[in-house]
């Protein structure tokens, strides 16, 4: 039986007596989107933290591609194939589109920050970013200020700088968080399509998309997995369920 992509085992991280993530095992396999979710305040994001190399374990371990990355920082993580996108959009946001992406090919290419040379003046970057500016549904917006797009489109944009790392394995931190319906809507097809391409962890509390596009989902209360299993599987476990008594939208989407 081949290794999982990603393997986390007894992961803990805690500030005084708050103990925000406790001792969490879970296994990513390749070519799966695996959701996890929580109640607010559950160390979701703290968790994906660890994960991405922003924030450093207590203890436990972080295995990614057989490799121990668990002392690697942020930026060797993305160097091996491993990206985050953020809670909050983190683009440069007085660049074009095509600028943040061509810099993020930059990047992951080695290329010197020459700015008085910008990447625009770089065909081949240019070529490359294009590319996945159109992967994400943004052809024909490549000249517009990252500033200037609406907030699913900045969505949008992120994703493709992420892609431009050419990641192995995606890291997602709500990234429907503030999208209207028809925004929303477009992310979940996106992800859907990316699927193919590059493995997922995605944290999000929208519980419909969710269940429409996860493999696994792992659910994480005060700190702790409480299940892991197919979205059919943790639909019907009773601990997922008592954990979101009382959040109707989450109950809609258990059934």
């Amino acid at each position: 039986m081949s290794q999982p992509l990603l393997r986390v085992e007894g992961l803990s991280k805690a500030y005084g007596a708050l103990k925000v993530t406790q001792n969490v095992s879970l296994d990513v396999d390749e070519g799966q989107l695996h959701a996890i979710i929580g109640p607010n305040g559950a160390g979701k994001t703290t968790l994906i933290a660890q994960l991405s190399g922003q924030l450093r374990p207590d203890s436990g371990t972080v295995v990614y591609a057989g490799e121990d990355v668990t002392r690697l920082d942020m930026a060797s993580r993305v160097q091996k194939g491993l990206a985050r996108s953020f809670q909050i959009t983190t683009l440069l946001a007085g660049f074009t589109a095509l600028e943040n992406v061509a810099l993020a090919v930059q990047a992951r290419a080695g290329s010197s920050f020459r700015f008085f040379r910008p990447a625009a003046t770089e065909q081949a970057l240019n070529d490359e970013a294009m590319q996945y500016l159109a992967d994400v549904g943004l052809a024909g917006r490549e000249g517009r200020v990252a500033g200037s797009l609406s907030h699913g489109e900045k969505r949008q944009l992120e994703m493709a700088v992420a892609l431009a790392t050419q990641p192995r394995l995606l890291l997602l931190d709500e990234p429907l968080a503030g999208t209207g319906h028809e925004e929303a809507a477009q992310l979940i097809a996106l992800f859907d399509t990316l699927k193919s391409r590059v493995t997922m962890v995605l944290i999000e509390h929208d519980m419909n998309a969710v269940f429409a596009l996860a493999d696994r989902v792992s659910v994480l209360v005060y700190g702790q997995i409480v299940a892991s299993g197919t979205p059919a599987e943790v639909r019907a476990d009773a601990k997922v369920r008592a954990a979101y008594l009382g959040e109707e939208e989450v109950s809609d989407a258990l059934g």
